[in-house]
Formats: C-alpha cells, structure tokens, sequence
C-alpha cells in the first residue's frame, strides 16, 4: 500500500480527505475501530503456500486482530488479493527477513517488547490444549508452514506450545482453519477477563482512520498534495 508523506496524525488532513468519504463508509470503519485490538495477535512462520497465509488475514480482520506477523525464511510471503478479499487493506502486516541473523528472535524481540506472551502451535509433548489457553495477558500465536510446522527454533524460543484437540487420523488442520479456530477460542474467553488494554487507544484508532481513509478514496495522493498545499497558503 502506497504510504502517505503526512507522518504524524494530522486532524486538518482527516477533516480534509473525509469529506471525499460516504459516511455510511465512516460508520462503518468506526465501528470496526470500537472492536478493534492488539491484544492478541498472529504470526506465520515461512509459510510455503501464500494463499494459506492470505487466508489467515482474512480470518485476523474477521475476529478485529489488528497485526499479523510474518517470518520470512526461505519463502517470501506476497498478499493474495483473490483470498484477502480486501482484508489486506486493514489489518497492520509486519515482515522479518534477516539473512545475516535470525528473523525468529527478531520478531519475538519486538512482541516481547509489547508484552506479549508467545505461544507456538504444535501438538508436541507438552502443549496444552487450546481450550485451556486463558487469555489472562496479552497472546501471540505462531503457526508454522504446511509441511513441518513450527522450526525448532521456534520451539525453543517460545513461552509455551497449544494445540487444537483432534478426533481423527488426520494431525492437524488447514493453517487458516487452525487460526480460525484458536482466534474464536481465544476471544470468546476473554470478555470474561475485562482487559483495559484491550481495545485501540484513540492515538491507534487515529493513525489508523488516517491509513483507512486514504485507502478507500481515488487518487489520495493528488487530494494530500492539494490539502499540504492549500495549508502551506
């Protein structure tokens, strides 16, 4: 997505581009910002088919996770349009590549840093299930790529291991579904435990009604250049 040059939160310029926005679109996004958070977030490991990983942003923006992060190994993840079907627009994405170094400890460093608590999808000895996952502080899920699931890097450098319960012979499901299925799991519970830090700050919401807004109307980069300068006069 095209980045604006306004990099700080600018009030004239949201009044400015919003007239260009139907307010049946407005209320839309500010209804989706009320139920919008971080405190829960998803992350996908060197995921070898891109519409997998598509299909998890999807599912992200359907249950209000505003990021999902991506560790890029062997396989760069490019967003299918096709599969999104336009999530992509909404939801923060934030990429690891680190060929000198280890994009793993990279991404962990940075979600450590905001306080969460990481936990890897895997249904080795020793993962409990997601049913008994209590979303009591702040949660970052890491699902591995189709064929062997998390790295053992991964293994070893996170704070704990869930899996979904299986019935059958098969050992685990679609990346997508999987994501669908602990997200639900994982929201339904936490209503009970009333976060305060839950939901966006106005600061968040505002950054992001700056990034929505450009987004949905035409040409955004000729109203910013009519808007900077009609403020410069």
């Amino acid at each position: 997505m095209e980045k604006s040059n306004l990099e700080s939160i600018d009030q004239g310029w949201l009044d400015y581009i919003s007239q260009y926005i139907t307010d049946n679109k407005k209320s839309v996004m500010e209804k989706v910002l009320a139920q919008r958070t971080r405190f829960m977030t998803v992350v996908l490991e060197d995921i070898f088919k891109p519409h997998n990983a598509s299909a998890v942003l999807r599912t992200c923006d359907c249950f209000g996770i505003q990021d999902v992060h991506v560790i890029e190994k062997v396989n760069v993840y490019k967003v299918n349009p096709f599969v999104t079907r336009g999530a992509s627009q909404w939801i923060d994405l934030h990429k690891y590549h680190n060929k000198e170094g280890s994009a793993v400890q990279d991404c962990f460093s940075n979600l450590r840093d905001k306080g969460y608590k990481i936990y890897g999808t895997s249904p080795l000895p020793g993962s409990i299930s997601i049913h008994d996952l209590e979303p009591d502080e702040k949660i970052a899920l890491v699902f591995g790529n189709e064929h062997d699931g998390i790295s053992p890097e991964v293994q070893e450098s996170v704070d704990g291991l869930v899996h979904i319960p299986m019935l059958g012979f098969t050992e685990s499901f679609n990346i997508s579904v999987a994501a669908s299925i602990s997200l639900y799991e994982l929201v339904k519970k936490v209503e009970k435990y009333n976060h305060s830090d839950f939901y966006l700050t106005e600061e968040e919401k505002q950054i992001l009604r700056m990034k929505w807004y450009r987004s949905v109307v035409k040409r955004p980069d000729i109203h910013e250049k009519a808007y900077l300068k009609a403020k410069e006069a």
